[in-house]
Formats: structure tokens, C-alpha cells, sequence
């Protein structure tokens, strides 16, 4: 009689475990919190999340600070071509008469792309973006700026909580396009070299505004 190989042994004992009825010794494992609580202001950590994947963060007391911001913003960087497909943005845009493209008229030639957001995920500095709204897909993709508006009621500690602000604000009929953006778009592919705008914009901006 042969003697029992090690794999033989092993696979006995897998049989033998299988075969015996246990309880779950973590029961409670999926509604178990990931990560410790945080017990600081969420805009504090998504701030700083966000400086981490090269981001940038701007916070703006009212809606005038944030108009002063973007047009000290646009004309260092001497933007003309902004483009803002959302009415509640064209809406405060126009109200303190900040000049935007409201039409797809010279999309190719885009430089800025102004859009809303569904939350903002402290926990990595990402941005919850979908397709739900006037500024599509593309807004947020095609120029090589890109800066969300966003509000501090939008702010929420991780990914599951963002998801469930979405469900809420949608119910059934949710996006067919949902994406989460951690900072610009970026590769390495080439000789290990870290590229920034690489299948994107090479540049985001997030301005937080009370409310």
C-alpha cells in the first residue's frame, strides 16, 4: 500500500472541513465600517485627499468669492474658451455676467469645461460624476481643464455613501453613465514617467461652496 501523497493529506482535510457545519465567525463583517472614524470636517479631508492625486481645492464662502476666484483663475491662465452646459451654473455664471459657451460652438477648440457633480468622497479626494445632468459625458472629459462646482451638503466620508446619495436622488431610473475622477487624468506607461492629461484633462479644479 502506497503511502497518502502531502496533496492527498491536504485535500482530506479540506473535505473533512467542508464537510462540517460552523457558524460564520464574523457575521456582522459586511456592515463592519472599513476604515476608523474620522472625527474632523469632511472639506479638511477631502482637501487634502485631493492635493494628494494633484488636484486642486478652492473654497468659497458665497457665490460671489467663487465668481472673484474663477475670474482671477481665468485670467491667469488666460482662458477664453469656457464651456458650461448645466442652467444652474449658466444661470450664476450669467448673473454676474462671467462670459461661457453655452453651445457646442467650437467644442474642438474647448480649453475649460465647467460642470456640476453627484457627491464629493472625502476619504480619496475623488468626485462622483454621471451622466444625469446637461453636461453629459464630454464636458468633464474633452477640454484639458476641468473644474467641478460643488457643495458642502455634496460632501460625503466613502464611495458606499456617494452611491447611496445616488440611488436616493435617482431611485430607478439611475445614470447610464457613472464615473469616479481621482484627480487628473495621469499614466506612467511611458518609460515609468508619470504623465498628467494623458486620456484627459491634465488639470482639475474644485471649488466647495457653502450650502
Amino acid at each position: 500500500m502506497k503511502d497518502t501523497t502531502s496533496k492527498e493529506k491536504m485535500l482530506k482535510k479540506i473535505r473533512k472541513a467542508l464537510l462540517e457545519k460552523r457558524d460564520n465567525p464574523y457575521p456582522n463583517l459586511e456592515d463592519a465600517p472599513v476604515y476608523e472614524p474620522y472625527d474632523d470636517y469632511l472639506e479638511v479631508m477631502f482637501a487634502e485627499q485631493l492635493g494628494l492625486v494633484a488636484g486642486k481645492f478652492v473654497f468659497c464662502e458665497d457665490e460671489i468669492q467663487f465668481i472673484e476666484n474663477l475670474l482671477s483663475l481665468a485670467d491667469e491662465k488666460g482662458w477664453r474658451k469656457i464651456y458650461c452646459w448645466e442652467p444652474p451654473l449658466q444661470e450664476l455664471l450669467s448673473h454676474f455676467e462671467f462670459p461661457f459657451y453655452s453651445t457646442e460652438t467650437d467644442f474642438m477648440q474647448a480649453e475649460v469645461g465647467i460642470t456640476l457633480c453627484e457627491s464629493l468622497i472625502a476619504r480619496n479626494g475623488s468626485i462622483l460624476l454621471s451622466n444625469g445632468n446637461a453636461a453629459g459625458r464630454r464636458l468633464s472629459i474633452y477640454p484639458p481643464h476641468h473644474i467641478v462646482v460643488a457643495f458642502t451638503s455634496q460632501l460625503v466620508p466613502d464611495l458606499k455613501d456617494a452611491l447611496k446619495q445616488l440611488k436616493a436622488r435617482y431611485s430607478t431610473s439611475i445614470p447610464s453613465m457613472v464615473s469616479v475622477v481621482t484627480g487628473p487624468s495621469r499614466t506612467a506607461d511611458i518609460e515609468k514617467t508619470l504623465v498628467l492629461g494623458a486620456h484627459g484633462p491634465k488639470e482639475l479644479i474644485v471649488f466647495l461652496l457653502e450650502g
